[in-house]
């Protein structure tokens, strides 16, 4: 007598349903793609929308919203919500810690006591949501790969360039990817299999840093995204996916958590590769000291 298999389970946990979600992507109808991108960008709000609202919002039927909760392995479309407003209690407690600040901000508080109460709320939303087998993967991949190539552009320069600095000095072989005209086919061209490609961008996503991660994932090498939120097109190619809040008092958008991850990931890899670590800055130091980088101190009197 045959046995009947269990049918696999679905996702427990909305990290869960993103991973499932990215695994089909590329086989999602039109309709099924754009309630994806709905879930992911923006999963505050579906959990607790009414099906009907849900497919009103994304143009598709109330079917077709069924359909898409069912074919993920959920329980319909309330287990759908019941995942989305888990992922919300989980980030409760963080929210209610700035809920001072947001106050602050909303009654009227100055453009620099805004901005530091947004800061500080960027950087702690950031940091927890790290899982830490995400941020193990990457601290160790930064570390141990023959070679580090980081890539960001237009406002992501300045914190991959830190990144790219920070690990320069750290180890060998950490290329910055600059994309200046005509050379990003030839910086591309040095990713081989089993090298580390760091990816980072927000929206407006770059053309040049998506594509640059697709190639690189495709060559062989363990991609780490900087980005946003989960539907960032550089999140379907990357191994380990770091969100970014980027909330900012005026139009320009905040760097601060790029670059307060860019500096804590540059100190997980010095705590990892350690005494090396040392014998690399001691190198650094005699090199900058026999080209006088530094200006010397001015003379009193």
């Amino acid at each position: 007598m045959a046995t009947k298999t269990k049918p696999a389970a679905g996702p427990a946990t909305f990290d869960e349903l993103l991973t499932e979600i990215r695994q089909r992507e590329g086989s999602l109808s039109p309709s099924h793609k754009k309630l994806a991108e709905r879930v992911m960008s923006d999963p505050e709000a579906v959990a607790f929308m009414t099906i009907s609202e849900l497919a009103a919002a994304v143009g598709v039927n109330e079917a077709t919203v069924v359909r898409f909760a069912t074919g993920l392995g959920l329980k319909g479309y309330p287990g759908l919500t019941r995942l989305c407003r888990e992922r919300l209690q989980e980030q409760a407690q963080l929210l209610r810690r700035f809920d001072n600040l947001e106050h602050m901000a909303a009654e009227g508080a100055g453009l620099i006591e805004q901005t530091v109460a947004l800061d500080q709320a960027n950087i702690a939303r950031t940091f927890a949501r790290i899982e830490d087998a995400t941020w193990d993967s990457a601290v160790e991949h930064l570390a141990r790969s023959p070679r580090v190539h980081v890539m960001g552009l237009r406002k992501c320069h300045a914190p991959a360039y830190l990144l790219g600095y920070l690990l320069r000095m750290l180890r060998e072989d950490v290329e910055i990817v600059t994309a200046s005209v005509g050379s990003l086919t030839d910086d591309l061209r040095r990713v081989r299999e089993g090298d580390s490609f760091v990816a980072m961008s927000i929206h407006r996503y770059s053309a040049d840093t998506v594509r640059a991660a697709e190639w690189a994932r495709h060559s062989g090498a363990h991609v780490i995204a900087f980005t946003d939120n989960a539907s960032s097109p550089l999140a379907a190619y990357a191994h380990d996916t770091f969100y970014i809040d980027a909330s900012s008092a005026s139009v320009l958008r905040s760097m601060t958590a790029f670059t307060s991850l860019a500096q804590a990931m540059s100190g997980g890899v010095a705590q990892l590769l350690g005494h090396r670590v040392r014998e690399t800055l001691l190198e650094e130091e005699k090199l900058l000291s026999n080209f006088s980088v530094y200006a010397t101190d001015a003379t009193k009197g």
